[in-house]
C-alpha cells in the first residue's frame, strides 16, 4: 500500500508567510523574471474568480482586478519542504518526493510498527503537523486520487479491487499531477475526454497513435497501474552562506561568491572530496528568492575553476540580492583518486580499455548528476528481424 502526502498550495503558503496569509485574499505567485508570463499557485479566493495556475497573468487580471501577486521564494520553500521531508523519515518512511509539497511512501513496513495503516496515517499527520490531504492506495496514482478527495482531518484508503472502478469516474485534471502526462490534460480535453474512464475507452492503439509514450502511460494510470516507487538517496549537503549588510552587484558579488567557495572547500565535513553539483542561491531585496543548480563538467576541488563555473551565473540574478548562500549537493572522488586519464602512446591495450571505461564512468555519473538517475540509458536489441522499429530495440538502464 502506498500512503500519499500532498500539502496544497504549498508555493504560496510559504511565500506569502503562512496559511493565515491566504485567508479571504487573492493571492497568486508572479511570474518568473525572465519567464513566461503566467502566474503561479493561487489562492482558494483567487480560484473562485476563475485564477487558475498557469494563466497568463493579463488574462488573470482581467477575471480578478483584486489580485495581489506575492514573489516567488523557491529557496524557502526547498527549505521548509525538506524539514517536513525529514519529519516523514523520522516515522520510518522511505520517501519519493517528485516535487514540493507532495511525497510518497510504501506503507507496507510500517504497519507492525504504528499498528496497522490506520497508524501509519495518524503518525504521518503527527509527523506532518499542518493540515495536509492523505490518501492510500495500492499504486501512487491511485493513492494521489485518494489524497485529492479526502480532506484535511480524513484519510481515503482505496482498496486495489475498486482501484479500477473508482479511477474510472476521476476527471482527467488527475494527470496533470504527473510530469510526464501534465501535456496530455488540455488535448485530452478538447477531444471531450472529460473522466480516465472515457481516456481508457478510447483504446490502447488510438491512444499511442495520438499522443505517443505519454499516451500509452496515462492510459496505463487511468487503469490503475503504476511503477514502483523510486524513494530519494539520502544526500550528504554542506553550505555556506553570507548576508549582504548592503545590496550587492556586480564585482562586489564576485567577491562575496569567492568568499562562500573558499569557506565551502575548507569545510571538514567535505573530507577532501571533489564538488561534482552545487546550488547557488539568493535571498532579494526586493523579496523572494533566486536559485539556480550549477552541474560541473568535471568533479573539481579547484577554488579557482569553481569560482570560474559559477560566475557567469551571477548575471541571472533579478534583482540586487540580500544575502547569497552557495550548497554542495554531490560529491566526486577524493581529490588524490582523481588523475589524469589520458594515457601515453606505450600503453597497452588493456590500460587503454581501463582509461576508456573510467571516462565513460565519470560521463554517466555527469549525466546522472544533472538531469537524474534515468537519463543514462542503452540501446537493447530485442528483435532484430522485427519490421516495427519499436520491437526491434529497448532502452535499458547503463551498467558499467
Amino acid at each position: 500500500m502506498v500512503i500519499c502526502v500532498y500539502l496544497p498550495r504549498f508555493e504560496l503558503t510559504v511565500a506569502a508567510g503562512g496559511p493565515e496569509a491566504l485567508t479571504g485574499k487573492a493571492l497568486a505567485i508572479a511570474p518568473s523574471p525572465g519567464g513566461p508570463a503566467r502566474v503561479g499557485e493561487v489562492s482558494g479566493t483567487a480560484e473562485g474568480f476563475g485564477v487558475a495556475v498557469g494563466m497568463a497573468l493579463g488574462e488573470a487580471l482581467a477575471r480578478c482586478p483584486e489580485l495581489r501577486l506575492v514573489p516567488g521564494d523557491p529557496l524557502g520553500s526547498a527549505q521548509v519542504w525538506e524539514r517536513t521531508a525529514r519529519s516523514l523519515e523520522g516515522i520510518g518512511a522511505t520517501l519519493e518526493l517528485p516535487r514540493v509539497g507532495l511525497a510518497y511512501f510504501e506503507a507496507d513496513g510500517l504497519r507492525g510498527l504504528h499498528g496497522g495503516y490506520e497508524g501509519v496515517i495518524a503518525a504521518t499527520r503527527r509527523a506532518l503537523r499542518r493540515p495536509a490531504r492523505v490518501g492510500a492506495g495500492p499504486t501512487r496514482f491511485c493513492a494521489l486520487a485518494a489524497a485529492l478527495e479526502g480532506s484535511s482531518r480524513s484519510a481515503r484508503v482505496l482498496q486495489e479491487v475498486e482501484a479500477s472502478r473508482y479511477l474510472a469516474s476521476r476527471p482527467i485534471a488527475l494527470l496533470g499531477y504527473r510530469a510526464e502526462t501534465a501535456a496530455l490534460v488540455e488535448p485530452l480535453r478538447r477531444l471531450g475526454v472529460r473522466t480516465l474512464g472515457e481516456l481508457v475507452a478510447l483504446g490502447a492503439d488510438a491512444i499511442a497513435d495520438r499522443f505517443g509514450e505519454a499516451g500509452v502511460l496515462a492510459r496505463r494510470l487511468a487503469r490503475g497501474d503504476d511503477m514502483p516507487l523510486r524513494p530519494r538517496a539520502l544526500l550528504e549537503r554542506l553550505e555556506e552562506s553570507l548576508e549582504l549588510w548592503e545590496s550587492s552587484s556586480g564585482l562586489a558579488l564576485e567577491r562575496v561568491l569567492g568568499a562562500l567557495v573558499d569557506r565551502l572547500l575548507a569545510q571538514p565535513q567535505r573530507r577532501g572530496r571533489t564538488l561534482r553539483a552545487l546550488t547557488l542561491s539568493a535571498r532579494l531585496v526586493e523579496g523572494g528568492t533566486w536559485s539556480e543548480r550549477v552541474v560541473l563538467r568535471e568533479a573539481l576541488s579547484d577554488p579557482r575553476r569553481v569560482r570560474l563555473a559559477l560566475g557567469p551565473r551571477l548575471v541571472l540574478l533579478p534583482a540586487p540580492a540580500a544575502a547569497l548562500r552557495l550548497s554542495a549537493e554531490r560529491f566526486g572522488p577524493p581529490e588524490g583518486e582523481q588523475g589524469a586519464l589520458a594515457l601515453d602512446s606505450s600503453a597497452d591495450a588493456y590500460g587503454a580499455r581501463v582509461a576508456r571505461r573510467a571516462r565513460l564512468r565519470e560521463a554517466v555519473g555527469q549525466v546522472r548528476t544533472a538531469a537524474g538517475p534515468q537519463a543514462a540509458l542503452r540501446v537493447l536489441c530485442v528483435d532484430p528481424d522485427s519490421r516495427v522499429p519499436e520491437r526491434r530495440v529497448v532502452l535499458t538502464p547503463f551498467t558499467s
